[in-house]
């Protein structure tokens, strides 16, 4: 008799088992590092807007509100956060660029940044 080659059923089913395992381990590691760079894509948005607020203060002797800065999140960002620009009549006048979370970005939470570069919530940057 030929000895016949081929895997098994139950070394088949180890090595299936063994993938799932490596899979598991990997996953979670992989999508908090998505949401990482998802973050830092977004606080990267932020000090650019951030930027376009001093300018236009410059420019107006206010801060713009957000129809005025007329910012579309670019298609990196736009998917995982919305935003909104709170502006503070002061003395001194400020505003507070706020990040929200939606998708699968939602259980990061939210992040901003004031006109005085107050960043919150720390850890997250």
């Amino acid at each position: 008799m030929s000895k016949s080659r081929g895997f098994t059923l139950i070394e088949l089913m180890i090595v299936l088992v063994i993938i799932a395992i490596l899979a598991a381990i990997a996953m979670p590691s992989y999508r908090e590092s998505v949401k990482r760079g998802n973050r830092r894509a977004a606080q990267s948005v932020m000090m650019e807007m951030v930027n376009r607020q001093h300018q236009y203060f410059i420019a107006n002797r206010a801060y713009a509100t957000a129809v005025q800065l007329n910012y579309d999140l670019p298609p990196e960002v736009s998917p995982n956060y919305s935003y909104t620009i709170t502006l503070d009549a002061g003395p001194p006048p400020g505003f507070t660029i706020t990040f929200t979370a939606v998708g699968g970005q939602l259980s990061d939470g939210d992040l901003t940044i004031d006109s005085q570069g107050t960043k919150t919530p720390e850890e997250k940057w």
